[in-house]
């Protein structure tokens, strides 16, 4: 029964990416009240000190980030910014929930055997899974967390906090290069205002933008 339930999930999930793919985040979101930020604002980035160690891995994130910043009409301006922008992005693998335990739970090799040795993190680029293909859920495979936060804040004055959100998503694909950029969209989902508590953000990918 378990491989013939896999065999058809492998199946229409094969179907269903020949055609788009939806990437489902959990996005919470807060406005500080009694601020409001005009369409058109200007911005820039600001970096952590363990940020500034590595440049081009940050210089990637901006840029997925400010993509997403330019939907929702705000611009960069690193000359004359109104707002300073802080992202973040982590990404974490473990075991794939489809793993059998018999095969990869604990035992004489520790808990993973097969080729994952439990919770462990990824280089955001330049590691080997950066950009690769994606694929469908195998027992061997890993499960991908992905998180993405963003704080804006005024650049002058007390540097307050007007906007601070975060998205959330897990799965099996291995594609980071499409999937985080989706991710600060749907972070930014009902800016400058947006819903109280958690919600579902669901973004559809096409199999163009999956490349």
């Amino acid at each position: 029964m378990y491989r013939a339930f896999s065999a058809l999930f492998l199946t229409a999930a094969l179907s269903g990416c020949a055609t788009s793919w939806v990437v489902d985040s959990n996005v919470k979101s807060f406005a500080t009240p009694g601020t409001t930020v005009p369409p058109g604002a200007t911005y820039r980035f600001e970096r952590l000190p363990s940020q500034q160690a590595d440049t081009a891995r940050q210089e990637g994130l901006e840029a997925m980030a400010a993509a997403a910043l330019d939907k929702v009409g705000l611009r960069r301006d690193d000359a004359r910014p109104q707002y300073t922008a802080q992202i973040n992005a982590r990404v974490t693998a473990a075991l794939s929930p489809w793993a059998d335990p018999w095969l990869y739970g604990p035992g004489p090799w520790g808990y993973g055997y097969g080729g994952y040795g439990g919770y462990y993190s990824h280089r955001w680029y330049g590691g080997g899974w950066y950009g690769g293909p994606m694929f469908m859920p195998q027992p061997s495979n890993p499960w991908y967390a992905r998180e993405v936060s963003l704080v804006l804040r005024e650049a002058d004055g007390g540097n307050r906090v007007v906007y601070e959100t975060r998205a959330r998503n897990d799965g099996p694909y291995s594609s980071s290069a499409a999937i985080l950029p989706v991710m600060f969209e749907a972070a930014l989902q009902g800016f400058p205002n947006p819903p109280p508590g958690e919600r579902r953000v669901n973004i559809e990918l096409t199999p163009a933008s999956k490349k």
